[in-house]
């Protein structure tokens, strides 16, 4: 008898707290996304925080296929030797830069951002857009060192496309929009799936 009861009070207990996960996963409580946080070792300690922030570059001069790609590329070691051919040509991780660039090596930077292998996601259709890249990529000119912001997860895309995460629009715009049935991207499975 006393093992029906302590059965049934496990059994319950588990059935209570799949409830609750359920209700925090679908009303935005709780988060599972894909890599938050991911901060990977660079092969040279590159700063937005200098070039984008201090400095002011935009993004589109180094990532220069993001406006006609899907892919925002990683800056050749030509855009690189824009400005280091003879700015801080006296520090050392400039002078490696140098190096590889003599020696025609590109640097093996490591990707921040990672989606799984059944989503794709397009650059240049959200930057045509007129998506601000901190939307995904968060204030990027505050951080030394790149990393990933957002969750990225599925529910913060469908989210985001749903219009439910866009400054760039007023409340009162945002509210007309969706009370005529308007999405602000495509929510369809085949608009972010393979």
């Amino acid at each position: 008898m006393i093992k029906k009861i302590i059965g049934g009070a496990v059994g319950l207990g588990l059935l209570l707290g799949l409830v609750v996960f359920i209700y925090l996963l679908t009303n935005n409580k709780l988060s599972i996304g894909y890599n938050k946080g991911y901060e990977p070792t660079q092969p040279i300690p590159f700063s937005h925080k200098k070039h984008a922030g201090q400095y002011g570059i935009d993004c589109k001069y180094c990532h220069t296929s993001v406006e006609v790609s899907r892919h925002s590329s990683v800056p050749s070691m030509n855009i690189c030797m824009n400005c280091h051919l003879s700015v801080g040509v006296g520090k050392e991780w400039i002078q490696k830069l140098q190096k590889q660039y003599a020696d025609n090596k590109p640097i093996a930077w490591q990707k921040v951002h990672l989606l799984p292998d059944h989503v794709k996601f397009n650059h240049a259709a959200h930057i045509n857009a007129k998506k601000d890249c901190n939307t995904c990529h968060g204030p990027v000119e505050e951080m030394e060192k790149v990393y990933q912001y957002q969750d990225l997860s599925m529910g913060w895309c469908v989210n985001c496309h749903r219009g439910d995460y866009d400054n760039s629009i007023s409340k009162e715009d945002l509210k007309k929009l969706k009370e005529g049935g308007h999405t602000q991207a495509p929510i369809n499975c085949s608009t972010c799936h393979y």
